[in-house]
């Protein structure tokens, strides 16, 4: 509730959203927290809901300071929309790989601190830790990967098509270079295997660029330059 309200504009003829680099965030930790919700009813995930609900809480205290820009969809695109949808589900996909990608490398030194001085890990926890399979962990991450990667390339494709004539500002240049590690990272796992720290390193890296790409520059553009402009 607090997310509609801090991102609907609806003033007797005027209608739109609020959008910034605080309700960015929101709206993300927001699907996060929803797909952990939706995968705790089915699999044995690790509890983390205290880390979630604060960062649930930090958002959104986060989003009702700074509430972003208004954007009135009066004379606007009619897919515009769906742009700003398919970009959020792309970070809030993105998000949910990242925590269980944080879950399966704490879930692997986990394994090896009960492997104990000898190296060899007990037969109940080989292949399994903190109540789930290794393996599943790692594949739920790659889906996660792969549905945002979906999710990234239909907003960059329907953005080139919304904006004539196209221009390359930050959050262009960063969005395309988180798409091409996330593409490269992607063919790498398909092609040559990777995984373990390899993988969790481009995912962060591609995440880093993405963060950069809409949520840096509106950070600086709201909080350091103090702007709300475009």
């Amino acid at each position: 509730m607090a997310i509609v309200l801090d991102t609907l504009i609806i003033d007797g003829q005027l209608s739109g959203a609020r959008f910034g680099f605080a309700p960015a965030l929101s709206v993300t930790s927001w699907l996060v927290i929803a797909v952990y919700a939706l995968e705790s009813h089915r699999l044995e995930l690790p509890s983390v809901r205290r880390l979630l609900t604060l960062l649930a809480a930090i958002t959104v205290g986060l989003a009702w300071v700074y509430p972003g820009r208004p954007y009135p969809l009066v004379n606007q695109s009619n897919w515009l929309p769906l742009h700003w949808l398919l970009g959020f589900a792309s970070y809030g996909l993105f998000g949910a790989a990242l925590l269980h990608a944080a879950l399966l490398r704490h879930a692997e030194r986990q394994m090896r601190a009960n492997s104990g001085a000898s190296g060899q890990i007990p037969a109940p926890v080989r292949g399994q830790a903190l109540g789930m399979p290794l393996l599943r962990l790692e594949r739920l991450t790659l889906k996660f990967v792969s549905a945002g990667f979906v999710m990234l390339t239909l907003t960059l494709a329907l953005g080139f098509w919304l904006t004539t004539p196209w221009h390359w500002d930050h959050k262009s240049v960063f969005s395309v270079l988180a798409w091409g590690v996330f593409a490269t990272l992607l063919v790498g796992r398909a092609r040559f295997g990777w995984r373990g720290r390899q993988a969790v390193g481009w995912l962060i890296a591609g995440s880093t660029l993405l963060l950069l790409g809409y949520v840096g520059s509106r950070f600086v553009l709201e909080v350091i330059l103090q702007r709300g402009t475009h």
